[in-house]
């Protein structure tokens, strides 16, 4: 069995070994491979760029001035097959800084040797053709090694004895002096061109100032007979203007007082009717209200004579009525009290003792009533006694009491009543 090995597009996948001792190797860049367990090898390779500072320091030029020139390059392992296998067989296994010191060292030694052969003025002037030389003196040599050289550009470029800066100074002192040269000569050529200039600005100028003075005075010719044309127009302008005004107002004051005339009849027009409306008015608010008032109050007189005269006549009627209904009522009543005098004067003398005994008997509860009135307005009674047969007692001896306080007072004597004597019996 074995593992399904991946790898993406900034690396390179060899895997070496096989079965049946095969020695095929099979590079994967951004891509999938199989390896066996035990009898297959996996390894990687880096494909990014590497950038690199190649320096050559106190390097001795054609002219033998010693300079130091430093570089940046960006190189990459190649990914072509064969140029991969190449690289795999150089690199693999080594570090990214060991590879990076392999190349560093080829482009330094290149380096070196292009500048013994350039001039300084042609290193310091040309940097592009002279990294472009080294760019392709190198390019074989590292391809070899599967490396690609993507770019090569010269950084800086200086010398310990400031030849650089005096060939500068040298080619700016020859600068400066062209360059004064040249602002004397175009400030002579300017200073002539000037004059000429003014001179024939002057001539231009008298020439314009003479048409503009020309110009000037027609103008004012112009503006004068324009003037005296606008006032004549103005004048009459304003003659007529005031001529039609004056027509205008008469016109005006003509109309104002037909109108005066028309308002001044509308207002004797709108005054009769006010004195039509003020005698319509008075009539309706004061003379017919007054003969109303006086028609009612002669109806209201007529009315309460009238209501008087019938309200004496049924209150008469009425007093007739009710003295005899009073008297056949008394009348009545005294029949029928009589009659009732005659009945219990026949049943008292029928029945004797025992009508006096009902009498009485019928008066008790109107006496008990009279007596108890005080009583009425007692809200509470209490019996104050330690045992409850005194209470049943005094109950008893009021009730003892009472035939012989209705003898006292009728002269009765209800003891001889069989009934009450019954009750006494039992009591005792």
């Amino acid at each position: 069995m074995g593992n399904c090995l991946t790898v993406g597009p900034n690396e390179a996948l060899v895997v070496s070994g096989g079965c049946c001792g095969s020695d095929i190797k099979t590079y994967v860049v951004g891509g999938w491979s199989w390896a066996w367990w035990l009898i297959s090898d996996t390894q990687r390779i880096t494909l990014e760029i590497m950038t690199l500072q190649p320096r050559c320091e106190d390097v001795e030029t054609a002219e033998g001035v010693a300079i130091t020139v430093t570089g940046v390059a960006q190189v990459k392992v190649m990914t072509e097959h064969d140029l991969l296998a190449v690289a795999c067989e150089q690199f693999l296994g080594k570090s990214v800084m060991e590879i990076k010191a392999v190349v560093l060292q080829t482009l330094e030694g290149h380096l070196r040797s292009i500048l013994g052969t350039l001039t300084v003025e042609q290193i310091y002037q040309d940097r592009d053709q002279f990294a472009k030389l080294v760019r392709e003196v190198a390019a074989p040599d590292v391809g070899r090694m599967g490396i690609e050289i993507l770019s090569f550009t010269i950084k800086d470029v200086y010398d310990k004895l400031d030849y650089l800066s005096s060939l500068g100074k040298t080619q700016t002192a020859a600068v400066q002096r062209d360059a004064d040269i040249g602002v004397a000569e175009a400030e002579r050529d300017a200073g002539i061109r000037e004059a000429e200039c003014k001179k024939e600005m002057m001539d231009v100028k008298f020439q314009a100032d003479t048409k503009m003075a020309d110009s000037k005075r027609e103008l004012e010719l112009q503006k004068a007979a324009f003037n005296q044309e606008v006032n004549t127009k103005k004048a009459e302008a304003q003659l007529a203007y005031e001529l039609q005004a004056a027509k205008e107002q008469q016109k005006i004051r003509l109309e104002e007082i037909e109108i005066q005339v028309v308002q001044r009849k509308k207002e004797i027009t709108i005054e009769e009717k006010e004195i039509a409306r003020t005698d319509k008015e008075l009539i309706a608010t004061v003379k017919r209200p007054a003969e109303a008032e006086a028609y009612k109050m002669q109806q209201l007189a007529e009315g309460h004579k009238t209501k008087t005269v019938l309200i004496a006549q049924a209150e008469a009627e009425k007093i007739k009525k009710i003295g005899e209904a009073q008297a056949s009522s008394i009348s009545a009543v005294g029949k029928a009290e009589a009659e009732k005098m005659r009945l219990k004067a026949e049943a008292y003398q029928q029945y004797g003792e025992a009508a006096k005994t009902a009498l009485v008997l019928e008066a008790l509860p109107k006496i008990a009533s009279k007596v108890a009135a005080p009583l009425g307005r007692t809200n509470e009674i209490v019996i104050l006694s330690g045992e409850g047969s005194r209470v049943t007692g005094e109950v008893n001896r009021l009730l003892a009491e009472l035939p012989v306080s209705v003898n006292a007072l009728t002269g009765v004597d209800l003891l001889k009543m069989p009934l009450l004597q019954k009750m006494t019996g039992a009591q005792a």
